[in-house]
């Protein structure tokens, strides 16, 4: 009698397997999605990109986010974000994404005057 034990841990994901030997075949790891760490330190307003992990839901993320990169209470505020909902720009596109048009001088605004009661602008 060949018996297969599967390990459960808290926020297991169940496994798209039914078979119903519940054998698993990649880790856990693999199997929670990938969680994006932003803290707002005290000294600043933003918050900053401070790493990744993994972790099985939203409480679970931030849970592990505070073990892990506030341990020596560097931050005021976290967030965790799935990796799937965060988009970002390609690099190789950069200069045509990021370059302002100059057919679109009145997006600068260089020829207007500004009243002297105009301040920080």
């Amino acid at each position: 009698m060949n018996i297969q034990i599967r390990k459960c841990y808290y926020g297991d994901i169940p496994e798209e397997n039914n078979s119903g030997a519940g054998t698993q075949s990649a880790s856990n790891e693999s199997l929670w999605p990938l969680w994006e760490v932003f803290i707002r330190s005290k000294q600043g307003l933003d918050h900053k990109h401070a790493g990744s992990l993994h972790a099985a839901d939203a409480q679970m993320a931030m849970e592990n986010a505070r073990d892990v990169y506030t341990r020596r209470q560097e931050g005021v505020s976290l967030w965790v974000v799935e990796s799937k909902n965060i988009h970002a720009s390609n690099p190789d596109e950069a200069e045509m994404f990021f370059e302002p048009s100059s057919d679109k001088a009145y997006r600068h605004p260089t020829f207007y005057d500004l009243p002297d009661e105009v301040k920080h602008m």
